[in-house]
């Protein structure tokens, strides 16, 4: 039975099934609205290592393409049909899983540029708001003073 796979084929399959398991899992946790950065770039870390993590994997997925490959060529067509679609299914996944991890990175840090603008803004805006109390605090200048009068109200 030269034509079946060695036992690392079946060891390397087993290691990235668990592997893609594992992380589609990690992925298919609904995404909480957060609103404090410091969440937000813990999650995006987790992502990035993923992603590191899938790039490494993919030694043993091309393994198993190329051994499939080999199979398919000596296996009767059965056999290597059987082992055709057990590839082709985790293909599938590797790659869904592949364009979440993009998806859900590029969504993060779009989602990270704007809470960082809206909390920009906010500190503008509370600035501003404490300003215009002390303004609006300050004593108005009697009713003859005409003079003074004007010059708060253009302040205004």
């Amino acid at each position: 039975y030269d034509s079946l796979p060695p036992a690392q084929y079946k060891e390397t399959m087993s290691t990235i099934l668990v592997w893609i398991q594992q992380s589609e899992t990690k992925l298919s946790t609904p995404q909480v609205a957060v609103a404090e950065y410091e969440i937000m770039e813990q999650r995006l870390r987790e992502l990035k290592a993923l992603q590191s993590s899938l790039q490494e994997q993919q030694k043993g997925l091309n393994y198993l393409s190329t051994t499939v490959e080999d199979v398919s060529r000596k296996a009767p067509a059965e056999v290597s049909q059987r082992y055709r679609s057990e590839i082709e299914v985790i293909l599938g996944r590797w790659k869904k899983l592949s364009a979440q991890l993009v998806e859900h990175c590029q969504k993060l840090e779009e989602l990270m540029t704007k809470l960082q603008r809206f909390q920009n803004d906010t500190k503008t805006l509370k600035k501003w708001m404490a300003e215009v109390d002390v303004f609006l605090k300050e004593e108005w200048p009697a009713l003859g003073d005409s003079e003074a009068l004007e010059k708060q109200l253009e302040q205004c």
